[in-house]
């Protein structure tokens, strides 16, 4: 083959590559695909699953059903990402078989080898995850969920499952899933905690492949509107430098604004039991669509954030939001931390700090005072950011916020309302003439404000929005679908005036 023909050879090489590589990008860019949060290249996505860190990437898998945009015998879909914000997909990781459909549950790495699934001195990924027998179920039968295992030895693209399965049967019971392992340093076992109809239960194990029943948490706290699923449970310092433990746990319906939401309880736990004195559920987010959310294992010590991120979708609607080839998302990647308000414990959700990479452009406005609707940008550019902080509220004032539109009417409106003394998201003109009347409301989070003066960070996608609100301690996450792009945000205060100051607007890149 002579010089000619090589340079030929790979300048078609390259062509194709980039042809590719365009192609991948423009399959990126329907009209309501979100360009900062994770997706699906195409087909169903709901709950994130196994999320773990190892040797330079976040793993995400996530319930998938690679033969339809809704829901259908579930799969494992797999991304991995350096940095939480670009992701790579990769093929599906885990595949239905004999034993059932695979639900949801999560990843941990066995360094210490206690599974003797490890070779070579590398230690193995460990999934534990549900199986769930359509047959059985079909049968009639109450046993048809339990739980599996597989493994990996390179960095997750393959899987082997146990020979073994299940390594933790079903007792008898219709809802028994969603296994959230984890390694308790102080007592020096794997815990699992399991949902368990309206409940949830924590398992010990000294090798993850038999398991010993702890203790049951739940039938009368929180709350219990629909079944419990997808717990979570993990030690955090509290603001003095105590250790605390927060279980999470996600119910449908229930949420405090309809349909899907996740509750949360702070406690104690020794090992065997979780405690609390926590009567009624607090939650994670108050918007519609954050459901199933969990934290990724084994981040490593020297970050020490406890990383969370979930399903950016509500079991109401999910089947029918208008998104094209490819149905579900995930929200922005969140960093918890556990703050104390008068001798209570709440949770705060910060967007990660890896997010500030995918600012390409600041504009920083000058301060106003808003007394009715006044305009803060035109012709925007999703998606992107907006930092402001509202001063010197008057005791007249009844709401105020920030209304995103275009201009066919089309808005979503975000603030707080002080005669009802909570922040809200009005999404009653977004755009999209859901079939579920479930869609287009007004959402609220209850919150009475310390002082006259509030903050505001609010993320902007194609077609959802994340607002976090008084030092991120109130969060909602809500998908809108607008018939053209929102092109403008105003400012709005009604009966009263308000001064804005601090105002940052980022435009952001694309993660595709």
């Amino acid at each position: 083959m002579n010089i000619k023909v090589i340079a030929l050879f790979i300048l078609s090489i390259g062509m194709y590559s980039c042809t590719k590589k365009n192609s991948e990008t423009r399959k990126m860019d329907e009209k309501y695909r979100p360009q900062i949060h994770f997706t699906p290249e195409a087909k169903w996505m709901n709950d994130p699953n196994g999320m773990v860190y190892f040797e330079g990437e976040y793993h995400l898998f996530y319930q998938y059903y690679p033969d339809s945009t809704v829901w259908g015998p579930m799969h494992w879909g797999h991304a991995v990402s350096p940095d939480l914000v670009h992701w790579e997909h990769l093929p599906v990781a885990i595949y239905p078989d004999s034993l059932g459909w695979i639900f949801s549950g999560s990843a941990v790495i066995d360094w210490n080898n206690t599974t003797k699934l490890g070779k070579d001195g590398k230690p193995a990924m460990i999934a534990i995850y549900t199986y769930h027998n359509s047959v059985l179920e079909k049968e009639g039968r109450n046993d048809f969920q339990y739980q599996g295992l597989a493994y990996s030895l390179d960095k997750g693209r393959t899987w082997t499952k146990y020979e073994k399965n299940p390594v933790l049967p079903n007792p008898g019971i219709r809802d028994f899933r969603d296994p959230k392992v984890s390694w308790d340093e102080e007592h020096k076992k794997w815990i699992m905690i399991l949902a368990v109809v309206d409940h949830t239960e924590i398992y010990s194990s000294d090798d993850l492949l038999s398991w010993k029943k702890e203790s049951e948490f739940g039938k009368n706290l929180g709350a219990h509107g629909g079944v419990w699923e997808c717990p979570d449970l993990f030690p955090m310092k509290d603001p003095d430098g105590q250790s605390k433990w927060v279980m999470l746990v996600s119910v449908n319906p229930g949420a405090p604004n309809g349909g899907s939401g996740t509750q949360y309880f702070v406690g104690d736990f020794d090992g065997h039991t979780f405690v609390t004195t926590q009567k009624d559920a607090k939650w994670m987010d108050y918007g519609k669509d954050n459901y199933a959310g969990v934290t990724w294992s084994d981040v490593p010590k020297s970050d020490g954030r406890r990383l969370f991120l979930g399903w950016m979708n509500n079991w109401q609607y999910a089947r029918d939001i208008p998104t094209g080839i490819w149905r579900g998302a995930g929200t922005l990647p969140r960093s918890l931390d556990l703050v104390s308000e008068n001798g209570d414990y709440f949770i705060a959700s910060h967007p990660v700090a890896e997010l500030e990479k995918l600012i390409e452009n600041t504009e920083e406005i000058a301060p106003l005072e808003v007394k009715g609707i006044s305009p803060l940008k035109k012709d925007i550019k999703l998606p992107m950011t907006i930092n402001l902080t509202y001063n010197n509220i008057s005791g007249n004032v009844e709401n105020f916020g920030l209304i995103l539109s275009n201009d066919n009417n089309e808005q979503v409106k975000i603030g707080y309302d002080k005669i009802k003394k909570a922040f809200f998201v009005d999404n009653t003109l977004n755009g999209w003439q859901s079939p579920n009347k479930d869609f287009a409301i007004i959402s609220y989070a209850p919150y009475v404000l310390k002082t006259g003066k509030v903050n505001l960070r609010l993320f902007l996608d194609r077609s959802s929005l994340e607002l976090f609100a008084d030092d991120d301690k109130v969060v909602f996450t809500n998908q809108f679908f607008s018939s053209e792009q929102y092109s403008k945000i105003e400012a709005f205060s009604q009966n009263g005036e308000v001064k804005l100051s601090d105002i940052k607007i980022n435009t952001l890149k694309r993660i595709w």
